[in-house]
């Protein structure tokens, strides 16, 4: 299987494209990343986490880090090989440059599709869509997502690792 038609990078790219779900793109993508490439921060999975994490800043009108993440995104994405196979690069890269340019003046959020140019990609999204069928968030969730879902897992874990230190 090409590494783009993984399930959980399907997933990302329905998130992306359909839904702007900038958040949840990270979270499959981080789960996809440390499954292929654990602690290895220079991949081109990496990349693609960085630039849905540099859509969900920008939204938020995060600037620095929008940018941070954008710069970040467009190293690794570019000469990213099988990492970007099926999607038309100079699209993606001339996205990223915008997003850049975006974020630098401080211009207001601007959602973008991924320019996927493969017809299987594409018909690979539409069967995981049409087996998966999801729901569109309301805009004030996806742009706080980050402090409206249930974190009582994580603030456990924590707790956790701090009594052990002690």
């Amino acid at each position: 299987m090409h590494p783009l038609h993984h399930p959980l990078f399907i997933q990302y790219i329905i998130h992306f494209n359909f839904h702007e779900d900038y958040f949840e793109c990270h979270e499959v993508g981080e789960e996809y990343w440390k499954s292929v490439a654990p602690k290895d921060k220079m991949h081109p999975l990496a990349g693609w986490i960085q630039m849905a994490v540099g859509m969900y800043h920008w939204r938020r009108s995060n600037f620095p880090g929008a940018l941070r993440s954008f710069i970040r995104a467009k190293d690794k994405l570019s000469n990213a090989g099988a990492w970007t196979d099926g999607f038309d690069s100079a699209a993606l890269s001339a996205q990223l440059a915008e997003a850049i340019e975006g974020v630098t003046a401080r211009r207001d959020f601007t959602a973008t599709k991924l320019p996927i140019i493969s017809e299987e990609l594409v018909q690979a999204v539409n069967r995981y869509m049409a087996d998966n069928p999801s729901e569109t968030l309301e805009p004030y969730f996806l742009m706080h997502k980050h402090r409206l879902r249930d974190r009582s897992s994580i603030i456990n874990l924590r707790e956790q690792k701090k009594r052990r230190k002690l």
